[in-house]
């Protein structure tokens, strides 16, 4: 689990939206040269695709995730997490609530 609080960021404003505002993250960029977005994910079902691996913590609520050419979904919940290979994908569900997130980028 990330820490819940991050030093020395850099923060983009500008909101990352999709899904007609059903998932809203923010991007940081660290002076190492990383990345992570924080967001949200509200109640719906939603397909991203990725380019580089990532890493998804969930930091509050629940979710249930299938990776791009798995057969099952798994549920994720605060305090979970679970990579997604570059070049791929996942469909993630929020079923009631908010889902919380932060992405590493790797």
């Amino acid at each position: 689990m990330p820490s819940p609080e991050f030093s020395n960021v850099t923060v983009v404003a500008k909101a990352n939206v999709y899904f007609d505002g059903k998932v809203v993250s923010h991007t940081l960029r660290f002076a190492d040269g990383s990345k992570k977005t924080l967001g949200l994910i509200y109640p719906g079902e939603y397909h991203f695709g990725t380019e580089a691996p990532e890493r998804m913590d969930i930091i509050a609520g629940s979710c249930n995730v299938t990776l791009d050419g798995a057969s099952e979904a798994r549920e994720y919940g605060a305090g979970s997490s679970f990579d997604v290979p570059g070049k791929s994908g996942f469909t993630i569900r929020v079923a009631d609530g908010i889902a919380e997130y932060v992405c590493s980028f790797g």
